[in-house]
């Protein structure tokens, strides 16, 4: 399965970003989908995720109510809206697959995740 992140860019405090992760080479339907992110000096961490039907949903508490995460299966991409965007949101965004949809009890769990994408930069001036 390969993982292809996209859609970063540097935008200013208060500023919209979307993201897109698009899948390929295995079946979608099958993987619950993560976001994590990982500022310089810091360790990876936890954003968001969805379920493989795209049901159920969590959200670290720091971007609760402003991301928003979504997947479209027809064309096998996730997607995480970001408002509100602050400087702390600066960081590597990387997309995440599990391939066991058994597995949601792991989505905060990096380790638990089988395939990951490339990254993308987001940077927000303040």
């Amino acid at each position: 399965v390969q993982l292809q992140a996209s859609g970063g860019g540097l935008v200013q405090a208060g500023d919209s970003l979307r993201l897109s992760c698009a899948a390929s080479g295995g079946t979608f339907t099958n993987y619950n989908m993560g976001w994590f992110r990982q500022a310089p000096g810091k360790e990876r961490e936890f954003v968001a995720a969805i379920s493989w039907s795209g049901g159920t949903t969590d959200y670290a508490d720091s971007v609760k109510g402003r991301f928003t995460i979504s997947r479209d299966n027809a064309k096998n991409v996730v997607y995480v809206q970001m408002n509100s965007l602050k400087p702390e949101d600066t960081a590597v965004y990387y997309c995440a697959a599990e391939k066991d949809r058994r597995k949601w009890y792991g989505r905060r769990i990096q380790y638990e995740y089988d395939y990951w994408g490339q990254g993308t930069q987001v940077t927000v001036s303040s």
